[in-house]
């Protein structure tokens, strides 16, 4: 069998624009002919998939399976819309969160090398390539996050057909189906208003004393509030962060189904674990939304038509 050499595998990588560990298994597979090398990762899809990488993945879906006490959100992106809606597509991403609820895997790095739960033979990322082949478009499994709750219950929302998946674990001795449809009732809530934490107690010094100093920048920028006494400014500044504070932690938030339209998440959770006869409170939440962070590229259907017959 050819030695195969580093600056094969390169050569042919530079060739297909396929991973690395890609191009040397082609050229192991094929004894070192490069020929032959391009064409089994052509079959393979590796090629195809990598030459599509570089074009943006921003749309896509959330998805959350929950098994027993354990739940898991993912995030798999595609380039279109359209794409998202096939269901072919939808199918594998439900695949990948079941994938997701059963493993053990620390990153991203070490889910897309383990071995896929539908055919061991293969790996996440091959799976993955495998899709791209059929789908045609470039698809990314952007994030997971798998939530095991010990002590209580998880509950999962998905919102828009996909747009934002939410996990919510709690803590409770009693689990029942009051108890679980709060708690839903809370993940829609995580949905819409999109917390950052539980509780104030999560919030660190660091995050409030960057605030504290925006808000008495901002002050002392203001004409007439720079005038007013240091007592007075530094209770301005106390003030807004409470409110900032009440706009991010959940509890704190004004509950959306509160009658009052005043009752807090916390003040609802009272009522929820006096009726359940036990402690209910709110461990942690995730909530995924499709894109975000991720720049989305702009569709322009009649100037790409105009370039092609230009």
């Amino acid at each position: 069998m050819a030695a195969i050499t580093a600056a094969m595998v390169k050569e042919l990588r530079e060739m297909t624009g396929a991973g690395m560990m890609d191009c040397k298994k082609a050229l192991n597979e094929t004894n070192g002919n490069m020929d032959e090398a391009v064409e089994f990762l052509r079959k393979n899809g590796q090629a195809k998939a990598e030459k599509k990488a570089s074009r943006i993945a921003a749309e896509g879906l959330c998805t959350v399976v929950v098994d027993g006490n354990t739940a898991a959100v993912v995030e798999v992106n595609s380039e279109t819309d359209f794409v998202a809606k096939n269901e072919t597509f939808r199918d594998f991403v439900t695949a990948v969160a079941n994938q997701a609820v059963k493993s053990d895997a620390a990153d991203m790095d070490a889910f897309m090398a383990e071995a896929w739960n539908e055919d061991a033979s293969k790996t996440v990322n091959d799976a993955l390539v495998e899709k791209v082949a059929v789908i045609g478009e470039n698809l990314k499994i952007r994030r997971f996050e798998k939530v095991v709750a010990e002590n209580g219950c998880v509950v999962s929302y998905v919102h828009g057909g996909g747009r934002i998946g939410v996990i919510v674990e709690a803590e409770t001795a009693v689990v029942n189906d009051e108890v679980k449809e709060a708690l839903t009732n809370l993940a829609m809530q995580i949905a819409a208003l999109n917390p950052k934490y539980v509780s104030r107690d999560e919030v660190s010094a660091e995050y409030i004393a960057h605030e504290k100093e925006i808000l008495l920048a901002q002050i002392m920028n203001d004409p007439k509030e720079s005038q007013k006494p240091e007592k007075v400014i530094n209770g301005m500044i106390e003030g807004r962060i409470s409110k900032e504070l009440k706009e991010i932690c959940l509890v704190d938030q004004v509950y959306v189904k509160a009658e009052d339209g005043k009752q807090t998440v916390a003040k609802y959770l009272e009522e929820v674990s006096k009726a359940a006869g036990a402690t209910v409170s709110i461990k942690k939440f995730v909530r995924f939304e499709t894109g975000e962070g991720l720049e989305k590229k702009s569709e322009d259907f009649a100037a790409e038509v105009a370039a092609q017959l230009g």
